[in-house]
């Protein structure tokens, strides 16, 4: 048998950082249709038995009707695949939820919020949907597995080795009672970093985000193509055309705003780029994030990340018998004693007014 597993697509997901630059945001919903679609050709070309989705397919707060009719359509191209749903904590089945109200095509089944098992002729289907936007526990401990028949898989969305004590828990399952289970594999989701091949032998499997969602998630994306005959073997392909970078730019040798945005908008992003620029090093002058963005030609640049440091000898400033002394050695005072989140303000202070009394 051959399968495919995806997990934490999010389509319509709300993208703030993008959508805050124009249509950035329209336009990697855009590119989420377009690779779900490709996802689709890939089984339709290459003999796919099994699709499985571990939870969060979208968000259940943004997501619109015409996308999960598309969704549908697509599942209607790939007739002969049986499609395995486990809804997680972004899609929860809820009583609202589409995967309740909507009329999905026969071949997609959508498991409900207690662990199912559906019987096929090559292998046994067990899943487990989230019913609400938290789960402490879906109850794998108390359920026998065992079929030494034909291969068992377990489709879920969860917090492999989680904490149960978390304010929050997304259902935290333990490797050991998996293991101890016997599964042939099993298909999760929840968390965005692909993990298929961290030890020999690997059964327990996240794809990660099928693209990625921002900055807190580089590298490649995609999707975990399997195959379970004499023995399990697995391939990840990735389908994010577009990444999300990194690049830091140092500032000790700039000595005005203006020279700042000249080195920005010199840079060269690639088309498929989102770029995060991370400023470092000694800055000679105020930098604020918000209003260089302002002065970007480069739409691909999203965010500005300050990790600067102020570059004036303060220490020597305060000595000074003048006024710009006195206000740095009182600023000074005061930042020794200040607390932790509150010196960032106060050094940023100390520019502003250092600025104003040249």
């Amino acid at each position: 048998m051959k399968f495919v597993h995806i997990a934490d697509m999010h389509l319509d997901s709300a993208f703030t950082s993008l959508s805050d630059k124009g249509i950035m945001g329209d336009l990697r919903r855009l590119e989420q249709r377009k690779v779900f679609k490709k996802i689709i050709e890939y089984i339709k070309e290459n003999n796919v038995d099994y699709l499985f989705i571990s939870g969060d397919l979208y968000e259940h707060k943004y997501i619109k009707q015409t996308t999960i009719e598309y969704i549908n359509n697509l599942f209607k191209e790939i007739e002969n695949v049986k499609i395995f749903i486990s809804a997680g904590n972004h899609d929860p089945k809820v009583k609202n939820s589409y995967y309740n109200k909507f009329n999905w095509n026969s071949n997609v089944k959508i498991f409900d919020s207690f662990i199912e098992k559906v019987e096929e002729p090559d292998c046994n289907i067990y899943g487990y949907s989230f019913d609400d936007f938290y789960c402490n526990n879906c109850g794998i401990e108390d359920f026998n597995v065992i079929d030494e028949g034909k291969p068992n898989i377990l489709v879920v969305h969860g917090n492999l080795d989680g904490s149960q004590k978390d304010d929050k828990p997304y259902n935290p399952i333990s490797s050991k009672v998996l293991e101890e289970k016997g599964f042939d594999y099993v298909a999760l989701g929840h968390i965005h970093k692909p993990d298929y091949n961290s030890y020999v032998n690997q059964k327990m499997v996240y794809p990660g985000s099928t693209i990625s969602l921002g900055f807190d998630e580089l590298g490649k994306h995609g999707m975990i193509v399997g195959e379970i005959n004499n023995g399990l073997k697995l391939e990840f392909v990735p389908l994010d055309e577009c990444v999300f970078t990194k690049i830091e730019l140092n500032v000790d040798n700039l000595s005005s705003k203006e020279e700042l945005i000249e080195k920005i908008n010199a840079l060269e992003i690639e088309p498929n780029q989102y770029v995060e620029i991370i400023l470092v090093g000694g800055r000679n002058f105020e930098i604020d994030k918000y209003d260089l963005l302002k002065y970007i030609l480069d739409e691909r640049i999203i965010k500005i990340k300050d990790e600067t440091k102020i570059a004036i000898e303060l220490e020597k400033i305060a000595n000074e018998n003048t006024l710009r002394g006195l206000f740095v050695k009182e600023m000074l005072e005061k930042l020794e004693s200040a607390e932790e989140d509150k010196k960032e303000i106060i050094e940023k202070a100390i520019e502003i007014g250092l600025d104003a009394l040249k």
